[in-house]
Order: structure tokens, then C-alpha cells, then sequence
């Protein structure tokens, strides 16, 4: 019953367009523009497909031609934006095109396949992109006590053409990956004290991207923005040790509070004592525990002084030992993990990294799979606005009306070519 009332649907709705078209007086033509008649083509639409013939418009001077019906009925590549709109999320969502391809016919009957899933998804991912650049500051910006600002990288499987040149962990010095920089912005209150903060409830947006530091800073800034970074009272960022990650801190937001997440620092702290007092010796056990509570009360200085004072004999070993303090000599000011916490801050980057999995490890680390740069930054896109909440907003706003009201020559009719 439900597909035979779908095929009707789907007739009436061809037989609507079609007739209109050739009924009703034609569009305004372009500067140096002529009409070229009727041209069919095939959409699918949720009811199914149907064929739609449409004006042609062509400029011969500019070797140019258009089908402003497409526009009008925001079709995209031989796609309904309902449908479109569900190949976008299926893909990015699934854990791969297959799936997705798999998922569409079991959830919507629409037959789909993998390939013409995965062509979608590079043209909707740079759409919705540039639509959450426009996304302006809000006018009445949230009251925010603290808005957080965390920064990580996570490599994805990349093409071998992809990887030429550059450098990576592989006993050759060659890469298997690409660094995905990856985003998270939240909020939270001030807790009570002695109580640890809590993120505000669905308050977490993400930013993702294969880009350089310099320029994947521009997005995270804005994003933290339209979060309401400029009335928050208190702007915390927070970041392993890497050092892109404090060149971004520094250039897009002065005035934060650094923090190094507390987990890095521990496992720095775990092979500068093993370094010293040999590894899972019962002496290195008893002095991490120390040294791991001298960390939380803001004692780093004395951390460093004992380490200097015992460093090994071993010019390799000693080599070492020294790269880890000069890791913490170089972190003090953002270690003082004491002042933090009872300042009511987060001191772990547990968000960003938990996004690093659910936005990008989740889709783009299955088995087998290698990307191209492209393709995984589209993908990105999709999955960072779907995380973020904002798919839907930032779709509507590419379609700002379900139905288009086209004016004949006796009354307005209303198509929705869904």
C-alpha cells in the first residue's frame, strides 16, 4: 500500500512540475542568454523518482549554461534536498558508504549506492562548511562563566600520494597518516567548593580539519565566538605539550588560561622517574607517587630541582632525562594544577580527545580504509556540524523554504519536491 501510494505521489508530483513548465511564461533571461527549450532529467525524490523536464538557459558568450529550475527546487546532482540531505547524514554517520548506501534502503527505501553517496558528501561537505563560516556571533550573546577551548591532533589513514614527503613514525621516517586537528568547544559553571566542574548540557561543538596550526586557529577562534567567548568571564584553553597547540593558544587567544592536561603531564612524569630510578622499580613507584602529588599542589619547581640533581650517568639516559624536564621547565606557568582546580577549571583535555574518537576515529579509522585529504576533510565537515548540532540549522539555512511558491499566469502554486 505504502509503495503503491509513494508511485502515485511520485506522478502527480512529475505531472505538476512538467505541466507548470511548459503552461507557465518562462523565467527572465540573463544578459546574453537564450532559451534552449526543455531538457529531462531524472530526480529522485523520497516519493521516488520522477522526470522533470526544465528549461535550458545559454549564454554562448560566456560558454556558459544554467537549469534555474535546479536551483529553484534546490535539487543537487539529480537529488531531491531531501534526499540529498539524508545521503549527507547516512554517509557521514555510517561507519562507511556501503552502510550508508545499506542504511538509506532499509530506513527509506530510497536506493542509493555507495559511490553516488560518497559524490554527495563531497559536494554537500564544503556547502555546509561555508554556511557555518557565515553563522554570525550571536546578537545576544549566552551568559558564560567559563567557556573552554581544547586542542588536540589524531592521525587518519591517508593515501600513499597523500604522504609523499612527509615525515612520520615508521622505522623509515615515512608516515602512514595525516594529522587531523580537532576542536572542542563547551561551557560550564563554576562549581561549589570542593566539587569538580561539569559541562553545561549539550554544550560541546567541534572543529575539525587537515590544515595547517596558523590557519585551523581562524575557525576555532570564530567558533568560540559564536559560543560566547566575548562576554564569558573566564576563557580557559587546554592542550598536551605539543607545540602548534600553544602557538594557537597564543595568536588566537591571549588572554586565556592555559592549562596543560594533567594526563600528559603524568605520563611525562612517569618516564622522566623511570629514566632516573629505573623502570617499575619499587624506588620509581614510591617517587611517583610523591612527585605525582607534588604536581597537584603546584610544587613543580622542587619536581625539577630533584630531577636535575639525579639525573643518570648514562649520556643517552641522561639525554633523555633531560628532554622531560625541559618539557616541564618549558610548562610550569600552565602546570599549576592546584590554582586550577580551585579556581573550579577543568585540568584534563578528556573532551577534545573523547572528540578525536567520536568525530574522527568512529568514520575515518576503520579497517582499510585510506583517505584522501579532500575527502576526509569533507567528511569532517558533515560529522563535526552533526556532532555540534548544527547540521539541520545550517541545512535549512541552504534551503531557507520546504516548498517554492512559483507564480502563474491565474494563481500562485506551490511546489515541494521533497
Amino acid at each position: 500500500m505504502l509503495d503503491a501510494l509513494k508511485e502515485d505521489g511520485a506522478r502527480l508530483l512529475e505531472q505538476l512540475i512538467n505541466d507548470f513548465n511548459q503552461s507557465a511564461p518562462g523565467q527572465a533571461l540573463e544578459p546574453g542568454e537564450q532559451n534552449y527549450g526543455l531538457r529531462s532529467k531524472t530526480v529522485l525524490t523520497l516519493l521516488g523518482a520522477v522526470l522533470v523536464r526544465r528549461p535550458y538557459y545559454y549564454n554562448e558568450t560566456l560558454s556558459r549554461g544554467r537549469f534555474a529550475l535546479d536551483q529553484t527546487l534546490g535539487l543537487h546532482n539529480g537529488y531531491s534536498s531531501c534526499v540529498a540531505r539524508l545521503m549527507g547524514r547516512a554517509g557521514a554517520i555510517s561507519h562507511s558508504f556501503e552502510a550508508a548506501s545499506q542504511d538509506l534502503q532499509a530506513y527509506a527505501g530510497l536506493q542509493v549506492s555507495g559511490r553516488q553517496i560518497q559524490r554527495m558528501v563531497r559536494i554537500l561537505g564544503p556547502l555546509i562548511a561555508l554556511k557555518r563560516k557565515e553563522l554570525p556571533p550571536p546578537s545576544k550573546p549566552p551568559a558564560v562563566e567559563v567557556l573552554c577551548v581544547s586542542v588536540d591532533g589524531t592521525g587518519v589513514p591517508a593515501r600513499p600520494e597523500e604522504l609523499v614527503g612527509r615525515k612520520g613514525k615508521q622505522p623509515d621516517g615515512s608516515s602512514l597518516t595525516r594529522e587531523v586537528k580537532v576542536a572542542a568547544v563547551f561551557t560550564h559553571s563554576l562549581p561549589s567548593k570542593g566539587e569538580r566542574p561539569f559541562r553545561d548540557v549539550d554544550s560541546t561543538s567541534y572543529i575539525a580539519d587537515i590544515v595547517e596550526a596558523a590557519e585551523f586557529g581562524i575557525p576555532v577562534r570564530q567558533e568560540a565566538f559564536r559560543r560566547g567567548m566575548a562576554t564569558a568571564r573566564t576563557v580557559v584553553f587546554l592542550g598536551d605539550g605539543a607545540k602548534w597547540v600553544w602557538e594557537l593558544a597564543r595568536a588566537n587567544f591571549p588572554g586565556a588560561v592555559c592549562i596543560l592536561d594533567s594526563f600528559h603531564a603524568l605520563e611525562h612524569l612517569a618516564k622522566l622517574i623511570n629514566l632516573l630510578y629505573g623502570e617499575g622499580s619499587e624506588k620509581s613507584k614510591r617517587t611517583f607517587a610523591r612527585w605525582r602529588q607534588a604536581l597537584r599542589r603546584n610544587r613543580i619547581g622542587w619536581v625539577i630541582a630533584l630531577a636535575k640533581r639525579d639525573l643518570p650517568s648514562d649520556s643517552k639516559a641522561r639525554e633523555e632525562a633531560q628532554r622531560q624536564i625541559d618539557y616541564f621547565e618549558n610548562n610550569l606557568s600552565r602546570m599549576q594544577y592546584k590554582t586550577f582546580l580551585d579556581a573550579g577549571y577543568f585540568i584534563g583535555s578528556g573532551v577534545v580527545e573523547a572528540g578525536c574518537k567520536s568525530v574522527v576515529g568512529q568514520r575515518l579509522k576503520q579497517s582499510g580504509m585510506r583517505w584522501s585529504v579532500e575527502g576526509a576533510r569533507q567528511i569532517l565537515n558533515l560529522r563535526c556540524a552533526l556532532a555540534s548540532r548544527l547540521f539541520d540549522p545550517l541545512w535549512n539555512s541552504c534551503h531557507p523554504v520546504n516548498s517554492k511558491i512559483i507564480m502563474a499566469s491565474n494563481s500562485p502554486r506551490q511546489i515541494c519536491l521533497n
